[in-house]
């Protein structure tokens, strides 16, 4: 059988992901350059792994302490890093950001829960640098897109839910919670045959033991959410294939009684795809990406 990665590409297996993946990446970001108006920080290590390093990124010419966006990539835990994901970040700064852009560990030499592990550690890193890249720490926010987006979601539930937080072995930093969430294109819903094979087989990957239902109950977001949750922007696409666990997972939110904002982009015959927010040669992107960081500026305090 073959399904469709995250590019909207039919493929077969996780080498065909990356292999896909990879190359309509790298024709999504052809010619693109950093803005003229963008300082960058480039390749900094917050960790050991080599995978560990980050970049920030803020506006020129603007000084004092900005809100911070942290963003987490996507890739179906095999595939990504931070190059792929730099000039999406750095259109975020333009918003008035400081933007965290990093690398973390991926399968299948990294199991479950290095992600976590790893983002944990930007989080430490951000409050402990914060006066060297001018970040402002009562401000800070996350971006996730696909995976990403679950990621970032459950590492919420860590901060707010201290038996989760010890069952991962991740200690978030005390009292703390992004302000406000964008969760774009983003995997809610986790369990085996939920979305397709090659989700099966991208999470058979990151398990330790292959995907068991525990395994797979672990990192179902629907299932940690709480009413501690903070502020949601929910995005997806009508050419999403993730597009049908938005509108529940906005339910969800709203049910707890979490403020959030459903936002699905495309029309009919301009569908959109997966994650086409991160293409910036895309006016639709930008839009989507202006309509996020105008929630985010409206909780900031």
């Amino acid at each position: 059988m073959s399904v469709k990665g995250s590019s909207g590409n039919l493929v077969l297996s996780i080498d065909d992901f990356i292999f896909s993946n990879t190359r309509d990446d790298g024709i999504r970001d052809e010619g693109l350059v950093t803005p003229d108006n963008i300082r960058r920080f480039d390749n900094i290590r917050y960790g050991e792994d080599e995978r560990n390093l980050l970049d920030v990124y803020r506006p020129k010419g603007v000084d004092g302490n900005l809100p911070v966006i942290v963003s987490i990539h996507g890739g179906g835990w095999v595939y990504g890093n931070k190059e792929l994901m730099q000039f999406y970040c750095m259109s975020l700064a333009q918003h008035g950001f400081a933007v965290i852009n990093f690398s973390y560990r991926i399968a299948p030499k990294h199991k479950h829960p290095a992600p976590f592990e790893d983002v944990n550690k930007v989080f430490y890193w951000v409050f402990e640098h914060a006066d060297e890249y001018g970040l402002d720490v009562n401000n800070i926010f996350g971006v996730g897109d696909s995976v990403g987006a679950n990621t970032l979601g459950l590492y919420c539930c860590l901060c707010t839910d201290e038996e989760y937080a010890k069952s991962m072995g991740v200690q978030p930093p005390k009292g703390f919670l992004p302000r406000a969430v964008g969760l774009n294109c983003g995997l809610y819903r986790m369990a085996r045959g939920e979305v397709d094979i090659l989700m099966d087989n991208l999470a058979s990957a990151y398990f330790v033991d292959g995907g068991t239902d525990e395994e797979y109950a672990d990192i179902c977001l629907k299932t940690h959410i709480n009413a501690k949750f903070p502020p949601s922007f929910i995005m997806t696409a009508l050419g999403d294939f993730l597009c049908p666990q938005a509108k529940p997972f906005y339910d969800i939110l709203l049910s707890l009684g979490v403020e959030a904002e459903l936002h699905c982009y495309g029309e009919p015959g301009n569908e959109l795809r997966h994650v086409f927010h991160v293409d910036m040669k895309m006016a639709e992107a930008h839009k989507c990406n202006a309509d996020e960081c105008s929630f985010f500026l409206r909780h900031v305090k």
